[in-house]
């Protein structure tokens, strides 16, 4: 490893690159290798696991359907063993005629109606049916022979037999079961009872996942496809086909193989086939098969394997891929560091080399651009001194506009207040002359007032500069505009009858401060009173509109309204038309509105000027 280190060291970046580029081919070949190895063998595993899934499944389902098969099997098996001692059987069998054996007929029917039994006879000692639970229908057993039957025969012989075959009356398959009625040396006849499973296969009835029973020959007798009834398991050998079409067990059924090819055994009772569905297709399925208790019958269970299997292989391949695409990205994110490290070291091999062999050539060139980079620093440092100077003249200059604007302002907001305290003093002045201290000392008291407000309002400017607005609370705004109109009584006296104002409802607040609102219809109050000096039939709207979350306070005149130039900047500061105004008004409270989430609107013509100051309502 460190000889390879120290010949990559005298390689060149071109041969270095070259190799790179090998390597990547090399690190690509074997990456897709290793993840085609990956996919492969999670492939087999996905399988493997579905298979396995699928038979814990499937056998789950298989042994419910055997218990529901034994429950529909064992209630009839009792019939033929309780009937084989009756008292009434035996006389029936013994008179063979008459009353005994017409009662007998009644009972049949009777037991037979409360079970899941589908016929009930009793046969003599000859195999021919003497009563039947179906005496009274067309196809009744009654008189019928079955001493060709193995039931009978077996039962005569051993005492009870079970025997699977198709009615050779009824023409219907089902499970014959008999017992022998007296004992072996003289018997009287034998009980039978016939079970059909017509029920049981509808509830199996599953075309995807089919269940059938097989015999001990392999013949197929309970299915939940109708088709594949007395197909077999396997092909039959002739001894046994001809023992079964010389009983007639299942009349002149072909007794094909089922369309089930075995492709892989997995374990006893679970074997991978390919089977042909009818209706449905084809495809690859995991059968099952299950001992039937009690019986020499055998439950399979088909379940369908392809869709699960190819889940299964899809989650483990992409569960491999996202593990190996870590482990790869780590792999290239290392091959390339290394690659770069390895790289770069030689670029900076070379580049010093390089710089090495033109040291001595530069060396004049660096004393002359040394000497003329300490000239530049020098004009450097001149041109920092000069640039901070600009700076401070700059700051200093923002600060004395904010003071100019802030004093214009306070001026300006006060100027109504102190023409109010001025009249009130003369007014005072003239109540003390004319010895009437009562209204005098109200006088002194709304000065007191007044300035109380004024101080206020400069407390408020000053709060402003140093910490923001004021905080809204709810105020009453019935009280704002009754607080405003008193606030330019003094001055627009005997003028005040143009004011037309329809206060809101009381108990109606906005969200804001009472002076700082009060200073903004002050405002506009008095813009439209000096816009209608001089004018006949002057006149100024005030009136409010309520909304869900917000109220409009309007202000409407019938003065000359605002001029085009002014217009388009009215919310400017220093813009106005008046020949003393200051141009502050409009432009602090249209801020003071804002503070509160509001918005001023005007709209001006030849007819006149509305504001709507927009303020938003308080929360109950």
């Amino acid at each position: 490893m460190l000889q390879r280190t120290a010949n990559e060291r005298l390689l060149t970046p071109e041969q270095l690159g070259r190799r790179s580029r090998s390597v990547w081919l090399i690190f690509a070949a074997l990456a897709a290798v290793l993840i085609g190895t990956a996919l492969y063998g999670a492939g087999i595993y996905g399988r493997l696991q579905a298979i396995a899934a699928l038979e814990d499944q499937g056998q789950t389902d298989a042994n419910l359907k055997v218990a529901l098969l034994r429950a529909v099997l064992e209630g009839p098996r009792a019939l033929p063993l309780l009937l084989a001692d009756d008292q009434q059987v035996r006389d029936a069998l013994a008179s063979g005629q008459g009353e005994a054996v017409m009662g007998l007929d009644r009972k049949l029917q009777s037991l037979v109606a409360g079970t899941r039994a589908s016929v009930l006879y009793v046969t003599g000692r000859n195999g021919i049916a003497i009563a039947s639970s179906n005496w009274q229908e067309p196809l009744s057993f009654v008189g019928n022979d079955y001493s060709f039957r193995d039931y009978f025969r077996r039962a005569m012989e051993t005492g009870t037999a079970e025997h699977f075959a198709l009615g050779n009356v009824s023409n219907r398959p089902g499970l014959y079961i008999s017992r022998r009625v007296g004992d072996a040396a003289d018997p009287l006849g034998v009980v039978v009872v016939k079970m059909e499973f017509d029920q049981l296969e509808s509830d199996w009835r599953d075309a995807v996942r089919p269940a059938y029973v097989i015999d001990e020959h392999g013949v197929v007798l309970i299915t939940s496809l109708p088709s594949w009834r007395f197909m077999t398991a396997k092909p039959l050998p002739q001894e046994s086909l001809a023992a079964i079409r010389t009983s007639l067990q299942f009349g002149e059924a072909p007794l094909l193989p089922l369309p089930i090819e075995e492709r892989q055994a997995l374990r006893p009772g679970a074997t991978i086939v390919h089977a042909v569905m009818p209706g449905a297709g084809e495809g690859e399925f995991l059968r099952l098969r299950t001992e039937v208790p009690s019986t020499s019958w055998q439950l399979e269970y088909l379940v369908p394997t392809e869709a699960p299997i190819a889940s299964s292989v899809r989650e483990w391949r992409l569960l491999t891929l996202a593990a190996l695409i870590p482990v790869l990205a780590i792999m290239t994110f290392l091959l390339r560091r290394r690659q770069i490290v390895v790289m770069r070291i030689a670029t900076e091999r070379a580049a010093r080399e390089e710089l090495e062999r033109r040291v001595l050539e530069r060396t004049q060139d660096l004393s002359r651009a040394r000497d003329r980079l300490q000239e530049e620093i020098t004009d450097h440092r001149a041109t920092e001194a000069r640039l901070q100077v600009v700076q401070q003249e700059l700051v200093q200059a923002n600060r004395l506009a904010i003071l100019g604007q802030v004093a214009a302002g306070v001026a300006h907001e006060i100027n109504q207040p102190v023409a109010t305290i001025r009249a009130y003093a003369d007014n005072a002045r003239t109540f003390l002359k004319r010895q009437q201290p009562g209204p005098a000392d109200d006088n002194l008291d709304a000065i007191a007032s007044l300035t109380e407000r004024i101080g206020t309002i400069t407390e408020e400017l000053k709060a402003f500069a140093r910490k923001g607005r004021t905080a809204a609370e709810p105020i009453e705004l019935r009280a704002v505009i009754e607080g405003a109109v008193v606030l330019l009584r003094s001055r627009f006296a005997g003028r005040l009858d143009a004011l037309d104002i329809r206060l809101p409802s009381v108990g109606l607040k906005v969200s804001g401060n009472r002076i700082r609102l009060e200073q903004v219809l002050i405002n506009l109050f008095q813009n439209a009173l000096e816009a209608l000096e001089g004018r006949e039939g002057a006149k100024v709207e005030v009136f409010c509109e309520e909304t869900d979350s917000e109220v409009a306070v309007t202000v409407v005149d019938n003065g000359p309204g605002i001029s085009e130039d002014i217009l388009g900047s009215l919310f400017s500061p220093f813009n106005t038309s008046k020949e003393k105004g200051l141009g502050l008004g409009l432009v602090i409270s249209k801020d003071i509105v804002a503070d509160y989430g509001g918005r001023i609107e005007v709209d001006s013509n030849e007819s006149g000027t509305r504001f709507t100051v927009h303020l938003q309502k308080a929360q109950a």
